[in-house]
């Protein structure tokens, strides 16, 4: 009786170990399969709330703000800034407005010129395809069991040199890491998603401050 239990033992412990084996041999998402996560996750829906810290640092500078993100499709898009108080870029669909408390003016600039750091989120807005909207895309596991899908904007290779998202296995965006072809690195964080949330149009909606102009922007060349 003895052995018979040994040997059960035994059986148990070699197929737990021919399961672990099988397990640890399972292949890896490739970048395709990540990207088809992103885009199943961010096509269902319609708006989205999130809480957001941006960091930089380049050129001799380095800062850290912070905020809160709405999108809502199609196109719009508003970031709200608590640090610093009184920042804001809104796209209303047809034009981005950039803003900051006590500047002499407001920036304009047609929303298909937009050649600005928080763009890349902007394939969020309409019927996501990450993989048209990134060249060269690669994916690299991390520690934490998300992924980090890697590659260059689409049309935006003069000015980034990488853009990295980190992607949890449901296909959600933590982070965005961009950096340029000058040696400038910008950060996001992303936390406290909140998916299809009720959000006014109007929100989107922005009307300079009394006596600040509205200037044009140049679009990029």
């Amino acid at each position: 009786m003895r052995n018979h239990g040994l040997i059960k033992l035994l059986l148990l412990a070699f197929s737990l170990v021919g399961f672990s084996s099988i397990s640890a041999q399972q292949p890896q998402p490739t970048a395709h399969n990540i990207a088809q996560r992103v885009d199943r996750h961010y096509n269902q829906l319609h708006s989205l709330k999130a809480e957001f810290t941006e960091s930089y640092e380049g050129l001799g500078r380095a800062r850290s703000e912070n905020g809160t993100l709405l999108l809502l499709k199609p196109g719009r898009m508003r970031w709200d800034y608590s640090q610093p108080a009184g920042k804001v870029f809104v796209l209303d669909g047809k034009y981005a407005w950039f803003y900051s408390k006590g500047d002499p003016q407001v920036q304009r600039i047609g929303a298909k010129d937009l050649d600005d750091l928080r763009s890349p989120l902007r394939f969020l807005l309409g019927h996501t395809q990450l993989e048209k909207e990134i060249d060269h895309l690669a994916v690299t596991p991390t520690v934490n069991g998300s992924f980090i899908l890697a590659g260059v904007p689409h049309g935006q290779e003069k000015r980034v040199q990488r853009l990295a998202l980190t992607v949890t296995a449901d296909g959600v965006i933590t982070a965005i890491e961009i950096q340029e072809t000058d040696g400038a690195e910008t950060r996001f964080i992303f936390t406290g998603e909140q998916p299809n949330v009720p959000i006014a149009p109007a929100t989107f909606h922005f009307t300079p401050p009394p006596g600040v102009p509205v200037v044009d922007a140049l679009p990029p060349v």
